[in-house]
């Protein structure tokens, strides 16, 4: 099963290979090849990159800056990207709020926050789980009461991923608790310099400081700053996570990965022989490539619907249980290949000027950490149990 792309679409995969050839700077591209943490820096600088060719927000109408690419497009440019070792793009910004402003926010809103994504001014994090609120996201309590112009906001959002870095966040808020659950809630824009907000860090299994606690305490945020109706703003939410989880499936990753993994296994012995070898090993790296092959078809056909005025629909959750389940099967297929080498977690090698003895390769220190890591996908943006009740619900009708 090959995607046979047109001349146009082999010029264009050309265009994009050049370009990351000259421009994806090669210190940033060696750390994400390596599995080393990246720098707020780092992410600020491919943005910039990106941005100045035109390229940062394709997912976008052309009227505010977005590109004329089709989905297959979309889709090559992020295979190139992933393959040539580009960071993934943080997606809280450009890819989540903004579809949402751009569908539901007033004109002013349109003008104020779309440019300040695409330059980078605004670092957006995403205020949705809550400590009794993850999965089952309508049951949230975070509370914003109306006083005159202002909403007055108390509760606490959780696993705010890099919410360190922040300086805006989109929330949902409980604006009537006496309707029912989804009915009563509201989406807000919230400046985190607005006084009465607290990031507290979660430091992860793997060590690293990705995640945070946000609380708010009488926190003063102005009406204009809801989107779309008081009360209705469970619409943004299902709209923000139908684009999230088709997000989440992660293919151009996904194959970089699994080029990785081929790598990896080939300078393994085992007997005498290459890993890649070995009947069982390469057996079970056949099993994720072609559930690969399945979900990359998938997400092109979900891309192309959406891309012709259509929504991601329950397909997205498909996607996302399929895309993370292989993920992880890499992950752990990687620490399989290197053995006992993968059991040892060295945090200090994962920083960019790291100059000592590696244990193994330079390959092995991230290992550990990335299946540590990876463990949260089959949990984040909606559980994969929840995932597969959406679809025996709206396309199995069970």
């Amino acid at each position: 099963m090959e995607i046979h792309y047109t001349a146009e679409q082999l010029a264009f995969r050309d265009e994009v290979r050049a370009f990351l050839k000259q421009e994806l700077p090669a210190d940033i591209a060696a750390k994400v090849k390596l599995g080393k943490h990246l720098t707020k820096t780092d992410h600020e600088r491919w943005q910039q990159i990106l941005s100045k060719k035109g390229w940062y927000a394709p997912g976008w109408p052309v009227e505010h800056g977005g590109t004329t690419w089709d989905a297959v497009e979309k889709h090559i440019f992020d295979e190139e990207s992933s393959a040539a070792g580009a960071p993934r793009t943080i997606p809280f910004g450009v890819n989540m709020v903004a579809p949402v402003i751009i569908k539901f926010g007033t004109e002013a809103q349109k003008q104020q926050y779309l440019p300040r994504i695409l330059s980078g001014e605004d670092w957006w994090c995403q205020g949705y789980s809550e400590p009794g609120a993850g999965s089952d996201l309508a049951s949230l309590k975070t509370r914003a009461v109306r006083d005159g112009d202002h909403y007055i906001v108390n509760g606490q959002k959780t696993w705010t991923t890099l919410g360190q870095h922040a300086n805006m966040i989109f929330c949902l808020v409980r604006t009537d608790p006496e309707a029912q659950q989804q009915r009563g809630i509201s989406f807000l824009l919230i400046d985190m310099a607005t006084p009465g907000i607290t990031v507290r860090p979660i430091i992860t299994l793997d060590g690293d400081h990705e995640v945070n606690e946000v609380f708010f305490d009488d926190v003063r945020v102005p009406v204009e700053n809801l989107v779309g109706e008081e009360n209705k703003g469970w619409t943004c939410a299902k709209y923000l996570l139908t684009h999230e989880r088709t997000g989440l499936a992660g293919i151009g990753s996904s194959k970089a990965a699994l080029s990785h993994l081929k790598k990896v296994a080939s300078k393994q012995q085992k007997n005498g022989k290459s890993l890649l070898e070995d009947v069982m090993f390469r057996s079970q790296i056949a099993e994720v490539e072609m559930q690969l092959m399945a979900a990359e078809m998938g997400t092109l056909r979900i891309v192309a619907a959406a891309s012709e005025g259509g929504v991601p629909g329950a397909e997205s959750s498909i996607l996302k249980v399929q895309g993370t389940e292989i993920r992880q099967a890499i992950t752990h297929l990687l620490r399989k290949a290197i053995g006992p080498y993968a059991l040892p977690f060295l945090p200090e090698e994962l920083e960019g000027d790291y100059d000592g003895e590696w244990l193994l390769e330079n390959y092995s220190a991230s290992l550990a950490s990335s299946y540590f890591n990876m463990r949260k996908l089959s949990i984040f943006g909606g559980s994969n149990e929840i995932q597969k009740n959406i679809v025996s619900k709206m396309i199995l009708e069970l």
